[in-house]
C-alpha cells in the first residue's frame, strides 16, 4: 500500500485542436479537483499585478518566454492554495525536463505524485483539416495550413521527451481525442476508471 496521499492529481497534454481544454474543463468539475492552466495563472497574476506577475508581464511585453523558473514559481503557489489540497488537473504545465524534475520535487515534498497523465492523441490531416475550418469559420485567413502544421510540430517537439518519460512510468493514458465532446468524454473517464480512477460522485 502506497503512502503517497489520496487525490487524484492529473496532468492533461494534447496537440492544438485537440479539445484540450474543453476536456480539461470537463474533468476538473466531475472529478471534483481545480483546473490549473499555465496560462490562466499568467494572466490572473498579470491583472492583479501581484510581484510575479509584474515580472511576468514586463517578460512578456519584451516578447520573450517566461523561464522556467518564475513559471515554477507560479505553480508552487497555485498549488499551495487550498483548493489543490486533493489533487488538481494541469494543462500547460509541465513543458520541459526541468519544469518535471521541479514538479516531482514539489509533489514529493508532501509525500504526492501524479495519478495519472492523460494524453488525447488525433491524426495529424485530421486537426490541421478541423483546425482550418474553424479558421474560415471565424474569418481567421491568416491561420494557413502551414502555420497550423508549424504549431502541430512544435507541439510534438516539446511534449515528446515528457510523454515518453511518463510512459515509461506507467501513468500515461493515452485516449483518441477525435469525436464529439462527449464520446471523448467517455473515453477519457473509461481509461480513468480502468487505473481505480474515478469521478468524485462515484469514488
Amino acid at each position: 500500500m502506497s503512502d503517497v496521499r489520496q487525490g487524484t492529481r492529473l496532468l492533461i497534454v494534447g496537440p492544438p485542436g485537440s479539445g484540450k481544454g474543453t476536456q480539461a474543463g470537463r474533468i476538473a468539475d466531475e472529478y471534483g479537483v481545480p483546473a490549473i492552466s499555465t496560462g490562466d495563472i499568467f494572466r490572473a497574476n498579470v491583472k492583479n499585478e501581484t510581484p510575479l506577475g509584474v515580472q511576468v508581464k514586463a517578460i512578456m511585453d519584451a516578447g520573450d518566454y517566461v523561464p522556467d523558473s518564475l513559471t515554477n514559481e507560479l505553480i508552487e503557489d497555485r498549488l499551495g492554495q487550498p483548493d489543490a489540497e486533493r489533487g488538481f488537473l494541469l494543462d500547460g504545465y509541465p513543458r520541459t525536463a526541468a519544469q518535471v524534475e521541479y514538479l516531482d520535487s514539489l509533489l514529493a515534498s508532501k509525500g504526492e505524485s501524479l495519478t495519472a497523465v492523460v494524453q488525447l492523441t488525433a491524426d495529424l490531416d485530421e486537426i490541421v483539416e478541423r483546425l482550418r475550418k474553424r479558421a474560415l469559420d471565424q474569418g481567421r485567413s491568416d491561420d494557413t495550413e502551414e502555420a497550423i502544421r508549424h504549431r502541430q510540430d512544435v507541439y510534438l517537439r516539446e511534449t515528446g521527451p515528457l510523454i515518453s518519460e511518463y510512459e515509461g512510468r506507467g501513468i500515461l493514458v493515452e485516449v483518441d481525442g477525435l469525436g464529439t465532446i462527449d464520446e471523448v468524454a467517455s473515453r477519457i473517464d473509461a481509461a480513468l476508471a480502468a487505473r481505480g480512477i474515478r469521478p468524485t460522485a462515484a469514488a
